[in-house]
């Protein structure tokens, strides 16, 4: 565990290691480079809607640099339950950095009659200059996941669950960590700013804190739905009937966005709660993808690699590169146990 506390900020573990005893931790960062019951929504919601292995890391710099594709990840409980999810993320044809960052980390827990899953994801997509939108996006996704690590998993460990009315819930932890984010990004990378759309699992609830235009899709078998709202110019301009989603596809201000991490001091984090059905999927990903490909078009290329989220995720990257891969592309893929 104290391998998780060093990457993420937080203080070591009080109970002291022997010299004999002290290893040294895996290198861990974000990732630069997604879960039918009736839906349910935070009351604080507005009506729209580490894992140790990582696709890049964040150098000193702050930079990012490209490691090899990733292999599914699967966690399995002694009850034979699963949390299976694939991840990738590519540069694409044009740009020559990536200034997308992901994240994810997954957890089972299982002891005295508790059984305990949990599940932890981010997509962040930077806007800024050459190095400030990448360095937004790592660092956002840092603040977010250290927050998350100490609020919810952490507590988790240590037996603080249910009943305390002074205890922040996970939709208000994730609330709180996107907002420390974007204070913090506003300080150290003045000139950049990063989308976030970051979903903690906890068995086939997700909840889900967004800001920008990455996106967060509910995927069924029969079914495809895109559950958070694009903070973008040519999105509000469709909600005002004042452009078609047709238009909007070619609009010249169509990458607009009038909401971010790093663009104003204070900000409003969309929260959603969804039940992600049995063998259902949570899809987080940036604009890179769903710019290129259709709604459909996503869901029919998952239905082909139902049961390989991996294989999914890698062939909808490579969809978009295909249809000229005009901006970074990253998607996570979370499949639900039945």
């Amino acid at each position: 565990m104290d391998w998780l506390r060093r990457f993420l900020g937080l203080q070591p573990a009080e109970s002291p290691v022997s010299e004999s005893e002290d290893k040294a931790a895996p290198s861990t960062s974000p990732t630069a480079a997604a879960p039918a019951a009736t839906p349910e929504t935070d009351s604080s919601t507005d009506d729209t809607q580490p894992n140790r292995n990582a696709t890049a890391q964040l150098n000193e710099d702050g930079r990012t640099r490209q490691l090899p594709p990733l292999e599914t990840v699967t966690d399995t409980s002694s009850t034979g339950t699963r949390l299976n999810y694939g991840l990738h993320s590519d540069v694409g044809q044009v740009r020559d950095n990536n200034q997308d960052a992901m994240l994810s980390f997954t957890a089972c827990m299982s002891g005295a009659g508790d059984d305990v899953s949990f599940g932890f994801f981010i997509v962040a997509d930077g806007m800024g200059g050459h190095e400030d939108g990448e360095k937004a996006s790592a660092l956002a996704t840092q603040i977010v996941a250290r927050h998350v690590t100490n609020d919810i998993f952490l507590s988790l460990l240590r037996g603080e669950t249910g009943g305390d009315s002074e205890r922040p819930t996970i939709i208000e932890v994730l609330r709180n960590a996107v907002q420390k984010a974007n204070e913090i990004v506003s300080t150290q990378v003045p000139d950049g700013g990063t989308t976030v759309t970051a979903s903690a699992i906890m068995g086939h609830s997700a909840y889900i804190a967004h800001v920008g235009d990455s996106r967060a899709y509910l995927i069924a078998r029969d079914s495809i739905e895109h559950v958070t709202r694009d903070h973008s110019l040519v999105q509000r301009l469709i909600e005002l009937d004042q452009l078609t989603p047709e238009d909007a596809a070619d609009h010249p201000q169509k990458n607009v966005l009038y909401r971010a991490i790093g663009q104003s001091d204070n900000i409003d984090v969309d929260a959603i709660i969804r039940q992600i059905p049995p063998e259902g999927y949570l899809m987080l990903c940036s604009d890179g993808l769903w710019n290129m490909l259709s709604n459909e078009e996503i869901h029919q290329t998952i239905l082909k690699q139902y049961d390989n989220p991996q294989s999914a995720a890698q062939k909808l990257v490579a969809l978009a590169n295909e249809r000229g891969g005009p901006d970074n592309i990253t998607v996570i893929l979370v499949q639900i146990p039945v």
